[in-house]
């Protein structure tokens, strides 16, 4: 026993036990790329065949304070297979395949069954993305988090041939804005979406949510979309790729216009979901603010030429992915503009 460390809020046999868990998950995720032994200080994946000109493109993020809902709520898997899903999309707006990521997990006290059930989701997420979990760290930080709290992080290494990665370059005037149904919050906004729901609603995670009838868990934890099914299959004729994360639309489309463009959107070309709408009442939160801190629905948005829009759209149908014309490309100053209400 390690009763020292064990007296100071770490306990290294919470972590072997931990370890034994995730080795399991991951040994699962390992595909044909895959490299090495697991427990290794690094992870190996090897770059896929077939390619000439190989990019790596690297991405990293976390999930934000939805991991204080999945605490509340003692649901962890869902958050696990959020962080990848996130990821995934950050590197397929420029085009790239995932091949393997990585996961950070930092608690105050390691509960071994929470950490496998979190580890769990990352995993199917991975799987689901036939991605290697090439490794991860579990850290217990007693001095840093209060008990019962956890913060996730993960980390993406995907790949794509050099001429065919997307930058906006290809964005022209005359475009169009195709935009792709979210399925909820996603990952972003959730410090101001608890303050609304918890304390100006004083609500609790089993209570039936406004205008939904799902719990309030139910609605505040569903899986940040990926669109990787739902894009990849005509990643070829889409000229730029938006993933509508942290600042909203207006925050994340114009990181993908060229110089000399300007993104109209249409405000009334699809309706808020109801959580958007009790948010926005609830809150008392202006229009403006619910555009830089909320998705509003739309979790991806792609510029398309217009010979190109209809078949793009139906490829996401096909993923079972809703998808409405949002708005076009014009020229003018860079930048995104609202139109409509």
């Amino acid at each position: 026993m390690s009763e020292h460390y064990a007296a100071a809020g770490v306990s290294l046999e919470a972590a072997e036990l931990a370890k034994r868990r995730i080795a399991e998950l991951v040994q699962g995720t390992r595909t044909s790329l895959a490299l090495g032994q697991l427990g290794a200080f690094g992870g190996m994946v090897r770059v896929p065949p077939g390619f000439s000109k190989p990019v790596l493109v690297l991405s990293t993020d976390g999930v934000g304070t939805k991991v204080v809902v999945a605490s509340r709520a003692g649901v962890h898997d869902t958050v696990g297979e959020d962080i990848v899903n996130h990821c995934v999309n950050d590197i397929l707006v420029h085009g790239a395949r995932p091949i393997a990521f990585l996961d950070y997990l930092a608690t105050a006290e390691l509960v071994p069954k929470i950490a496998a059930a979190i580890v769990e989701g990352v995993a199917r997420g991975c799987r689901a993305h036939e991605m290697t979990l090439a490794g991860g760290e579990t850290a217990q930080l007693p001095d840093l988090y209060a008990p019962g709290q956890y913060d996730l992080a993960g980390a993406i290494v995907g790949v794509v041939e050099e001429d065919e990665a997307l930058h906006g370059d290809r964005v022209r005037p005359d475009d169009l804005l195709l935009g792709y149904a979210s399925s909820g919050l996603h990952t972003n906004g959730y410090t101001l979406a608890r303050r609304i729901v918890f304390d100006t609603l004083g609500l609790d995670v089993g209570d039936p949510f406004p205008e939904d009838g799902r719990t309030v868990a139910t609605v505040l934890l569903e899986v940040h979309r990926s669109y990787s099914r739902a894009v990849t299959p005509l990643l070829g004729r889409i000229h730029a790729l938006a993933h509508i994360t942290g600042g909203g639309i207006p925050g994340n489309l114009v990181r993908v216009l060229p110089e000399g463009c300007e993104a109209v959107v249409d405000s009334g070309a699809w309706q808020w979901p109801p959580l958007f709408r009790v948010l926005m009442r609830a809150g008392k939160v202006a229009l403006g603010e619910m555009r830089r801190v909320f998705n509003l629905g739309i979790g991806l948005i792609a510029i398309v030429g217009r010979d190109d829009v209809d078949d793009v759209r139906a490829a996401a149908t096909r993923a079972g992915v809703p998808t409405w014309l949002i708005g076009e490309i014009r020229s003018g100053t860079t930048g995104v503009r609202f139109s409509g209400r």
